[in-house]
């Protein structure tokens, strides 16, 4: 007997999938050929458009893992935070896209972007947020369970805090690797003066490349890493 593929969900489109993916409106997201004075628009909204739903699932993992550690619950959020990093790794990685769009090219798109800048992103700013909501989260959870940070570190590697802490540490890095990159990439495609002219917006690009979401995180792994000091000896004793 044939089977029959019919759609069964609501909605427009040929098949479910393009049903329950939304396909024509997905597709239809970018620029008109009619409209586009530069054929490589395509691929700057591409890298763009799926770099926001990247962080709309980077900042949905962020703030379901905040929830759980509310919960008191830090392993299913290392699980929440682990997926929340891989994202921005697949974030990063996309940029390499731009290896193929010159400076002349980008040039010629720019009046096409308006006034349009990264930093009016709103995936960037939900994860910022969610990440913020993260730490709080994270520093109550420490005191209700009367747990020193320092102390955390020099204790089991397998406890769910202690990999809780490395996960955040984990997303840290691998935004400011993101960061990184995209700086070098604003730089490459001849965007954006090098950090250090005067009105640059690579200045900016460059001073976030410091930042970290979990500062803490990173302050007690200094504490650790740093040699003891000698021990007094008053009475001048080997």
């Amino acid at each position: 007997m044939k089977r029959d593929y019919s759609p069964v969900l609501p909605g427009d489109g040929d098949t479910d999938y393009a049903r329950y993916m939304r396909t024509d409106e997905l597709l239809d997201l970018q620029r008109r050929p009619a409209d586009v004075i530069h054929r490589d628009e395509l691929l700057f909204q591409v890298v763009h458009q799926s770099a926001e739903l990247w962080l709309k699932l980077a900042a949905a993992d962020l703030t379901e893992a905040a929830a759980r550690v509310e919960a008191d619950e830090p392993a299913a959020a290392e699980l929440m935070v682990t997926r929340a990093a891989l994202g921005i790794r697949f974030l990063t990685d996309q940029l390499e896209m731009f290896r193929y769009l010159n400076p002349v090219d980008f040039q010629a798109m720019q009046p096409a972007f308006g006034n349009g800048s990264g930093a009016e992103s709103p995936g960037w700013k939900q994860a910022q947020a969610a990440s913020r909501q993260l730490g709080r989260a994270f520093t109550e959870l420490l005191a209700a369970r009367q747990v020193d940070l320092g102390k955390l570190y020099l204790g089991e590697p397998a406890d769910p805090l202690y990999r809780l802490a490395e996960a955040m540490t984990d997303w840290d890095e691998r935004v400011n690797l993101w960061r990184e990159r995209h700086y070098k990439v604003a730089i490459r495609i001849g965007g954006h003066a090098n950090a250090g002219t005067p009105g640059s917006k690579a200045n900016m690009l460059a001073k976030l490349m410091g930042y970290r979401f979990f500062p803490e995180l990173w302050q007690v792994r200094v504490g650790l890493g740093r040699a003891p000091e000698p021990a007094e000896n008053p009475a001048g004793e080997i």
